[in-house]
């Protein structure tokens, strides 16, 4: 926080554009640095941490919003800019009354005591994105033991859900003709590319217990001469060996691989197995609505 207070230190206004690339350079930050995004893909980190950091001093007084993207230095940031011994962190935030209301109120459930400690590293948007992470991962891991516990004919209609959630085959009826029934504790079958059936893809899904290698996607890959097919998904609730990958880069019939975590993922992200249970909106100020300059 130093730093941002050094660089606006003239009193004048200073902004966003200013002061972002100004500290980019005080830090020597590389172009990697500079260009290295938050997990969501919405902002360079290096920004988000300064916005971060301007946002608590300005609830502590520190530092004047003056108009969109500008900001000002105050009287108790000159203060504590020339206490040159002192780190300015949150727990030097936190002996100002406004900033202790402040912190009350945003993290309500936060233990009293950590309103004077020097706060988290990372941002709330990278907590977030770290917690939502965590609780999808452990979703993930929940639906992969299910799977492997379910029946052969339950884990036949969990493929069939999820190629159409996904776009292929067609209707569930025209999926469900097309797989099963073939194959050991698994299932094999044709089904369309897309609904109007304009190409085909074969697929090939067992709950393997051990890591899936090169002799089972090679016979798989020469099963789909004999369909006359070029493309095909092998599906297994386990993992695929280096050689077994090293095979599908080189050949030239296009094979997909989708390993148990893969799997999983692709549950959660089309909603198969899954239900909702939260749904949470992060929203920031419209300045243009409240016509800043």
């Amino acid at each position: 926080m130093r730093p941002i207070l050094k660089l606006i230190s003239d009193g004048g206004e200073h902004l966003h554009s200013e002061y972002t690339i100004g500290l980019a350079s005080v830090f020597g930050l590389t172009e990697e640095e500079r260009t290295t995004l938050l997990p969501s893909g919405t902002q360079p980190l290096y920004v988000n941490r300064i916005g971060w950091a301007v946002s608590h001093m300005s609830k502590a007084g520190l530092i004047q919003r003056t108009g969109r993207g500008r900001i000002r230095i105050t009287e108790r940031g000159r203060v504590a800019l020339n206490q040159d011994s002192t780190r300015i962190d949150m727990r030097y935030l936190a002996q100002f009354p406004e900033y202790k209301e402040f912190r009350r109120g945003a993290e309500a459930n936060v233990d009293a005591n950590e309103l004077t400690s020097e706060g988290p590293t990372k941002t709330p948007d990278e907590q977030l994105y770290e917690s939502y992470q965590i609780l999808r991962q452990t979703l993930a891991q929940d639906l992969l033991e299910r799977i492997k516990r379910a029946t052969p004919s339950f884990f036949e209609q969990l493929v069939i859900d999820l190629l159409v959630a996904m776009g292929y085959g067609g209707s569930h009826r025209d999926a469900a003709k097309a797989v099963g029934g073939r194959g050991d504790d698994g299932i094999d079958g044709i089904i369309k590319e897309d609904k109007l059936g304009l190409d085909f893809v074969y697929v090939q899904a067992k709950r393997w217990s051990g890591s899936v290698g090169r002799p089972i996607v090679q016979a798989f890959s020469g099963s789909l001469d004999g369909q006359k097919a070029r493309k095909g998904v092998l599906i297994t609730t386990s993992t695929f060996t280096n050689d077994a990958l090293d095979y599908v880069s080189r050949i030239e019939k296009r094979l997909v691989l989708i390993d148990g975590n893969t799997l999983a993922e692709y549950m959660i992200d089309h909603g198969v197995g899954v239900s909702e249970v939260a749904t949470y909106q992060v929203k920031k100020v419209d300045a243009d609505y409240f016509g800043d300059e």
